[in-house]
């Protein structure tokens, strides 16, 4: 009955193909979606509250508030592939207007955890997370912020 459908709209009367099937097989129901979408971003959130709180542990305090920003916000940027899909996702982080405020994001990351576990830099981790939160904000939010900072950028590299 199916095959007959597909006939009489117009569409196409083969079989779907093997990756069609996987595809649907995994796809997640728009409930899903929420829900882990809503867990993820709440588990973000507790993540860098959890950070701000350890800030004033002593000695320790800026290598946890670095590590539990960064998972925080790892977690948050995570939560919105339940929504968009990963594949989507990563197209729009990737477009040209937000392709800065990406690689500015995602290599603070990796800095901030470097500069905290690998290099053992708390100066360093801090600035990293200032980083973070001006690129998540600022740059990929405020049209005018990414303005600046293609003009910074390309007046520091002629």
């Amino acid at each position: 009955m199916d095959k007959l459908k597909r006939v009489l709209s117009g569409q196409d009367a083969e079989e779907p193909g093997a990756l069609a099937e996987v595809i649907d097989a995994t796809s997640l129901g728009w409930g899903t979606r929420v829900k882990g979408f809503v867990a993820c971003f709440a588990l973000g959130c507790v993540f860098s509250v959890l950070g701000s709180c350890l800030l004033w542990v002593p000695r320790k305090g800026l290598i946890l508030f670095a590590a539990f920003y960064t998972l925080g916000n790892i977690a948050s940027i995570g939560s919105t592939l339940f929504l968009m899909g990963p594949v989507k996702q990563l197209k729009r982080m990737f477009e040209p207007t937000r392709l800065i405020a990406t690689v500015v994001m995602l290599l603070c990351l990796i800095l901030t955890l470097c500069s905290a576990f690998w290099w053992r830099k708390e100066g360093l981790a801090l600035l990293f997370c200032i980083l973070q939160f001006f690129a998540l904000a600022c740059i990929s939010f405020i049209p005018f912020a990414r303005d600046a900072v293609k003009k910074c950028v390309s007046v520091c590299l002629s």
